[in-house]
């Protein structure tokens, strides 16, 4: 494996200027916030570092616990993207979210960074006993089936987006989201 350019960090206070700054990049840009735990909704840095209480307020038994981390570029402490680990399943996350969603600053893209932040977490799930986890994006996010697929993602099967997930079900009223699984033994 090749070394590392990024290191995943739990969010703390430190990084609340450029985790608003990515919020806004990513608000300005018209993209979803894959693996941010909420961060779209959150008022305040303080309020989404909180992110388990008022998600678990919100979304009440359909809220699955996640780990959030930072992808932090190693060079120079720049927040490039934002992933979390989901555990357990849920019935939703099983049918249209998977165990595990990314996002990058729209600035650091095209850069290698998704495939680096896949690979460091699926680390992480490995050292907390996974067998295998569920990944899920939509059919014509090329560069996400890509990142998957580059960490070992096997294609099981699509199924119709009932509940507006993708940028073509918003379009269009009926997207496609692809189900990947990736074994980590």
């Amino acid at each position: 494996m090749p070394i590392s350019r990024l290191e995943l960090v739990p969010p703390t206070a430190e990084y609340e200027d450029q985790v608003m700054s990515y919020k806004a990049e990513m608000l300005e840009n018209g993209d979803g916030f894959d693996g941010c735990a909420g961060l779209e909704k959150a008022d305040t840095y303080a309020e989404w570092l909180d992110h388990e209480e008022w998600l678990n307020k919100l979304y009440g038994k359909n809220h699955t616990p996640s780990e959030v981390y930072l992808a932090v570029r190693k060079s120079d402490g720049a927040v490039v993207g934002i992933i979390d680990y989901r555990h357990p399943l849920s019935d939703f996350l099983f049918k249209f979210g998977g165990s595990i969603g990314y996002s990058v600053r729209p600035s650091e893209r095209r850069k290698g960074y998704a495939k680096e932040m896949l690979g460091l977490i699926l680390e992480k799930c490995r050292e907390a006993g996974e067998e295998k986890v569920l990944l899920c994006c939509d059919k014509e996010n090329e560069a996400s089936a890509k990142t998957i697929i580059g960490n070992g993602g096997v294609l099981e099967n699509e199924v119709t987006d009932t509940v507006g997930l993708t940028d073509s079900a918003e379009k269009s009223g009926n997207g496609i989201i692809q189900r990947y699984w990736i074994n980590l033994f």
